[in-house]
This record gives C-alpha cells, sequence and structure tokens, in this order.
C-alpha cells in the first residue's frame, strides 16, 4: 500500500499574494488537498516547495 502525502501545513496559514507563505501551496491547492489523489498531491507538495525556495532566495 503506497504511504499516504502528509498535508504541508505548517500551520503558520498567512497568505501574500495567493500564495501560503508557511507551505507554499496556493489557496485552490490549499482548499482542494483534502479532494486530491496521491499523484496529485505529490506534485503540489513539489510544487509548493519550490515556490518556498525561490521565495528564500529573492
Amino acid at each position: 500500500m503506497a504511504k499516504k502525502i502528509e498535508n504541508p501545513c505548517v500551520s503558520i496559514c498567512q497568505l501574500s499574494g495567493g500564495l501560503c507563505v508557511g507551505c507554499g501551496r496556493t489557496v485552490e491547492e490549499i482548499r482542494q488537498w483534502k479532494s486530491m489523489k496521491r499523484p496529485e498531491k505529490m506534485k503540489t507538495v513539489k510544487r509548493a516547495d519550490e515556490r518556498l525556495k525561490k521565495i528564500s532566495r529573492d
């Protein structure tokens, strides 16, 4: 059985420009998280991580 993808929320929950500065997800990704299937969650986590890295470089 595939391992569950944990929610990337870190309980900071502050939005800036439609993006959570805590987890890196968009508002839409946050809304849809529970209904996403595993592959979509994996892609979302990867995109969110890339966004957070970009924010920290700016």
